[in-house]
């Protein structure tokens, strides 16, 4: 598989975000996206898997599952942790399963991320760095073959981290791509993609 964006432009309540942007990724392939704060790492992840609408350019994926859209085949995974604090651990995951299909195991997917103890735990009493693990469990229990992760080492400790690093090589030895927006390491062998952003001046027909 190959992910790839050309020319590709942001702009956010009236701003230029980045532009005349191109990057590549494929397949068994960690990207690290990195950059200073404002630069646009975010935005590119949400623009990649359909959350925000991309102003000039294109993004594709060759090889892929044609009768999928990009969409369905990618995983993102954002600052907040996506879960259901009234459902215990392990029914976030089967909601997660049901409502996205996927083949991964619950169960197994928890005692990889190092939550086995917790499964029959509600979710909302888990800590930052174990709600971040619960999100890193549903990336293996919903099978897709690209990781879009925005800072997925918040909040874990080192065992945690070490954990990330594990599911993360192990999903590129299955030909799976990466590309996470990052301001430290990942655990992985990565290429680095820098955003070195752009002043924010005001698009065309806007006033400042």
């Amino acid at each position: 598989m190959r992910l790839t964006g050309r020319s590709l432009e942001c702009i956010r309540g009236g701003r230029e975000i980045f532009g005349s942007l191109d990057f590549e990724a494929v397949s068994g392939e960690a990207l690290a996206v990195t950059g200073p704060n404002g630069a646009g790492k975010s935005s590119l992840l949400r623009i990649i898997t359909g959350l925000l609408p991309l102003a000039e350019g294109t993004v594709r994926l060759e090889g892929g599952d044609a009768e999928l859209t990009l969409a369905e085949q990618t995983h993102y995974l954002g600052h907040r942790d996506p879960l259901k604090p009234s459902l215990t651990v392990i029914e976030n995951l089967r909601f997660w399963q049901a409502f996205l299909g996927g083949g991964g195991d619950p169960e197994q997917a928890l005692i990889a991320s190092g939550l086995g103890h917790a499964a029959d735990l509600p979710a909302g009493f888990l800590s930052a760095g174990q709600r971040r693990r619960l999100s890193i469990a549903r990336l293996l229990t919903v099978k897709r073959p690209i990781w879009l992760l925005d800072e997925p080492t918040s909040a874990l400790d080192q065992d945690g981290q070490a954990m990330f690093a594990e599911v993360a090589t192990a999903h590129l030895k299955s030909e799976g791509i990466l590309v996470a927006a990052t301001h430290g390491p990942l655990g992985v062998p990565s290429r680095q993609f820098a955003m070195s952003g752009m002043p924010t001046m005001p698009a065309a027909g806007m006033l400042a």
